[in-house]
């Protein structure tokens, strides 16, 4: 416990006076480095944390949350409380003639009815009709800017699937017409992906039916290894793989920055907090005679190494809680503050052909902010005991007779 003598001492030991000046300045310093520590690690981390989600929710909106492939004989679809919906699907890389211009894609295979139930053909930067037959393609937003395309245009479309004519064999060619041109937010997609009708593209490709694939989509696709475990367990002897396993370069990359990020970024904590240390000390240099008073007085030792030790903490404390206010109040208005700057200094912040994204991310985890919370005040709790024990071993006799 604190007593009532300790609180009034730590209180006016706080509060320097004019020959205290110095003092001062490093406790402000140390203030202001402690908050900036933690403000920035706060925004840092819901920047990277938004930018995550963000990218999970295209790639999540954009692909199947889980495909299951057959190794020798068609699969039954299965159904199970989980899934949102299961769909017929097959693909294969053909290369597009457009003019003087060629382009190599992949093409994905849907029933017209399932097409109109992908999120893809949903969202409002849809643009054309979902009538996917026979002779129809959709495309991607960059697909069409990179060819000069647009709907209505005719491309034809090569397969590597080869024909046998009388001078030999002959890649199968074929003309598709543009009914609609997709965007999903990440341009490596609308550039390399587009649609066609499935019973087209087994034909095109030479597939049988029995190759077709089952894509699944959850109601909850963030939680896909509790999936895919439910989906090896039901098929056994097919190969499955979920949007995790083909994205889990890219993820495991922003894991190991966002982890990399905290401990850089930790030692600006760190190196504000070690200015608590040469404040207290000299502090206490300071106040030599008044711990000598004290002691002279009876005060105890445990009562000097407290209101040192209070000393410490209260301004890391305060710093880290107002650091906290900056960091939220900061990653709340991240995109303002961006677009402020783009706007003021004409410069480009986040170019959206970069990060795949068109505004900065963010979200505010409060288990993160809790995490930086403690690891700020264990900081400050540490560096702060060394020089409350320093002034508890005062010798009082000594102090007074030199002062």
């Amino acid at each position: 416990m604190i007593s009532t003598l300790e609180k009034e001492i730590t209180f006016r030991f706080l509060k320097a006076r004019k020959k205290d000046s110095f003092l001062n300045v490093i406790s402000i310093f140390s203030f202001i480095g402690i908050s900036l520590g933690v403000a920035v690690l706060i925004i840092v981390m819901s920047v990277m944390n938004g930018f995550r989600t963000e990218l999970i929710d295209k790639i999540v909106g954009f692909n199947a949350h889980a495909v299951v492939k057959p190794y020798d004989k068609p699969l039954a679809y299965m159904t199970d409380k989980d899934f949102a919906k299961g769909i017929f699907s097959n693909d294969g890389e053909a290369v597009i003639f457009y003019k003087n211009s060629t382009k190599g894609v992949l093409l994905k295979g849907y029933l017209e009815n399932d097409f109109k139930e992908l999120e893809i053909s949903n969202n409002e930067k849809f643009f054309g009709s979902k009538n996917l037959n026979e002779n129809s393609i959709s495309i991607g937003r960059d697909l069409s800017n990179i060819l000069g395309l647009d709907i209505g245009d005719e491309i034809s479309m090569i397969s590597p699937s080869g024909v046998q004519t009388l001078v030999g064999s002959f890649p199968k060619q074929k003309l598709f017409k543009i009914i609609s041109i997709f965007e999903s937010g990440l341009s490596e997609f609308d550039e390399n992906i587009a649609y066609i009708n499935l019973k087209t593209l087994e034909n095109f490709f030479d597939k049988e039916r029995e190759d077709r694939f089952t894509e699944y989509y959850f109601k909850d696709p963030k939680n896909i290894e509790k999936h895919k475990l439910n989906l090896i367990n039901q098929f056994p002897n097919a190969f499955i793989y979920t949007w995790a396993d083909m994205n889990s370069s890219l993820f495991s990359a922003l894991k190991v920055e966002r982890n990399v990020m905290f401990i850089i970024l930790s030692l600006i904590i760190i190196v504000a907090a070690f200015n608590i240390i040469s404040g207290l000390t000299i502090l206490v240099k300071n106040k030599t005679r008044d711990i000598a008073i004290l002691k002279s007085i009876g005060v105890l030792n445990k009562s000097i190494v407290k209101i040192f030790f209070l000393i410490g903490v209260i301004i890391g404390t305060s710093a880290t809680f107002f650091g906290i206010f900056l960091g939220v109040t900061f990653s709340l208005y991240i995109e303002n503050f961006r677009q402020f700057l783009s706007s003021t200094f004409n410069i480009n912040l986040f170019p959206e052909e970069i990060y795949f994204l068109n505004k900065m991310p963010s979200e505010i985890n409060p288990t993160s902010i809790l995490i930086i919370s403690i690891c700020s005040i264990i900081i400050t709790i540490i560096v702060s005991i060394f020089p409350a024990f320093k002034a508890a071993k005062l010798d009082p006799i000594k102090s007074l007779k030199y002062e």
